[in-house]
C-alpha cells in the first residue's frame, strides 16, 4: 500500500513537474531514476581503449604515454596517476555543468555512484588510503554554495569505503580561469595555489584526489605538489570525466 501511494505521488509530481534528460532534453518516464535518458546514459563511455599510463589521456595512436608524460617527463610530476570514469562527451558534460553551474547538487549522488562502480576497474588506485577533494577558493565556494568535488568525494566514499578529508588541503590563491590557457600556462597558473594546512593528517599516506574533470591535469598537479611537500607518501587522482 505504501509503495502504491509513493508511486501515485510520483505520478502526480511528474504530471505537473515533468523531468527531462540533462543531456538531450527528452522527457523522462515518471519512474525513471537517472537524470539521463537511457540513450544518453548508454553514451557514458570509459576513456580508451588506449590511455596514457600516467595521466589517463586517450591515446589515438597507441603507445604507453602521451607526449607530456613520455620518457623522463614522468618523473617531474607529483601526481603519480590520473584515472577517470568517463570521457568528456555530451552526456558527461551535461552532468558536470549541471553540478557546477546549475546548482543541481543532487547530481553528485548519481555521479558518485557511477564513479564507485568504475573504481574497481582501476586496480592501480587500490592502494589509496584517504580521499581528498580538490578545494575551491573560499569566495568561489560561497558563491556556488558548495564544492562539487567534495560532494563527489563523499558519494564515492560511500561505495569504496575510504574516509574523506576536507580539511587537509586548501586553495589559498584565487586563480584565473584556465579556459583559454595552454598546458604550460595552466601549470604555472596552479603553481602555489594550494596549501596543505593539516600535514599530520596526510603524512605517510597514499592520497586519492577527487575532482569532476581532468583536462591537462594542472589543477591535480597543483594539489599534489602541496600534498607531497607536506609528507604524503603518494598522490593519485580520480575524476568523473577526462577531457
Amino acid at each position: 500500500m505504501q509503495k502504491a501511494w509513493s508511486n501515485l505521488v510520483k505520478l502526480f509530481l511528474h504530471f505537473w513537474f515533468p523531468r527531462t534528460c540533462f543531456a538531450c532534453g527528452r522527457d523522462l518516464a515518471w519512474n525513471h531514476q537517472a537524470p539521463l535518458c537511457p540513450s544518453c546514459e548508454a553514451s557514458l563511455t570509459a576513456p580508451g581503449p588506449l590511455i596514457c599510463q600516467r595521466c589517463g589521456a586517450v591515446l589515438k595512436s597507441g603507445g604507453a604515454h602521451c607526449y607530456a608524460c613520455r620518457g623522463s617527463k614522468t618523473r617531474q610530476y607529483k601526481c603519480a596517476l590520473i584515472r577517470s570514469s568517463f570521457v568528456f562527451n555530451t552526456s558527461s558534460r551535461a552532468l558536470v555543468h549541471g553540478l557546477k553551474y546549475a546548482r543541481a547538487d543532487y547530481l553528485a549522488r548519481y555521479m558518485g555512484k557511477l564513479m564507485g562502480r568504475r573504481f574497481a576497474q582501476h586496480p592501480e588506485l587500490a592502494g589509496a588510503e584517504v580521499l581528498v577533494p580538490v578545494p575551491l577558493f573560499p569566495k568561489r565556494g560561497r558563491r556556488r554554495g558548495y564544492n562539487q568535488s567534495e560532494l563527489l568525494a563523499r558519494q564515492l566514499a560511500r561505495h569504496i569505503g575510504l574516509p574523506v578529508d576536507t580539511q587537509a588541503l586548501a586553495r589559498v590563491r584565487n586563480t584565473v580561469s584556465q579556459t583559454k590557457l595552454n598546458r604550460q600556462g595552466r601549470l604555472q597558473n596552479m603553481a602555489g595555489a594550494f596549501l596543505c594546512k593539516r600535514p599530520f593528517d596526510i603524512k605517510g599516506k597514499v592520497v586519492l584526489l577527487v575532482d569532476d574533470v581532468a583536462t591537462t591535469g594542472a589543477t591535480l598537479e597543483g594539489c599534489a605538489q602541496a600534498l607531497r611537500a607536506a609528507g604524503a607518501k603518494k598522490v593519485l587522482a580520480y575524476t568523473f570525466a577526462r577531457e
